[in-house]
């Protein structure tokens, strides 16, 4: 039964093999390395030093999901300092702007929005990620947790967590250049954007939970995304 289902088809349609050629495939046109939103309302985000934290394996030996959260406001140093650990500039090689978390050719088809629920300086909303001037934009205002609740299966913590960390993924700018198994990559880099976040948290002695299971069409819709772009990922975040 497993060989007839459309992921082990995917995965064998997509190995590499010494044993048979690699196919060209349909060409697919690149898309711009960034998504901007340059009408929005932005806010800077800034990188203020930490004065301690634990070292980096006492941080994964203590790393859980948590769901329960009360509430509670985060600030704009802590939503900052997240959001460089999840999507942050740390170099530059020719035209790619290198972040904390790999990605497959440098290509970063991963985008970032935010929706903040409870923060003691920045007004509920989603907002958008923006790489190059490490900015949100706002898109949309007021505080949307119950909607991210439903959307998300029902899960009620998503409405109590202070923000959520919302991916998705422009496939063209993977697929142009890897095809078919670009896809793998696209999710090997959400996966270790997510890791980064989880990590950062439980630095900064907050608590975050990973989401997989939401409705993905009704997420679009929301973030205003267009058919090239598919939210594949979430993390609630709070205290």
């Amino acid at each position: 039964m497993l060989k007839r289902t459309k992921a082990y088809e995917f995965l064998k349609s997509t190995n590499f093999s010494l044993r048979k050629p690699i196919l060209k495939e349909v060409p697919v046109e690149p898309a711009f390395p960034f998504k901007e939103y340059p009408s929005a309302t932005k806010i800077k985000l800034s990188l203020e030093t930490i004065s301690s934290t634990p070292n980096l394996f006492e941080i994964l030996s203590k790393r859980r999901s948590n769901r329960d959260y009360k509430k509670y406001p985060i600030s704009l140093k802590e939503i900052s300092l997240l959001c460089y650990a999840v999507q942050g500039i740390t170099g530059r090689a020719g035209p790619y702007l290198l972040r904390t978390a790999p990605s497959a050719g440098a290509l970063y088809p991963i985008e970032t929005y935010i929706a903040i629920n409870f923060s003691s300086e920045i007004s509920p909303g989603i907002y958008h990620l923006e790489i190059k001037d490490f900015s949100l934009a706002l898109l949309q205002e007021g505080y949307l947790g119950d909607v991210l609740s439903k959307l998300a299966l029902g899960q009620t913590f998503v409405a109590t967590a202070s923000v959520v960390f919302i991916w998705s993924a422009v496939l063209r700018r993977t697929i142009s250049k890897y095809g078919n198994r670009g896809l793998r990559y696209i999710f090997m880099d959400v996966a270790h954007i997510c890791q980064n976040l989880l990590l950062a948290c439980e630095a900064l002695g907050l608590k975050a939970c990973p989401i997989g299971a939401f409705f993905d069409e009704e997420i679009n819709v929301l973030l205003g995304l267009n058919e090239e772009e598919n939210v594949i990922y979430i993390a609630t975040v709070g205290k």
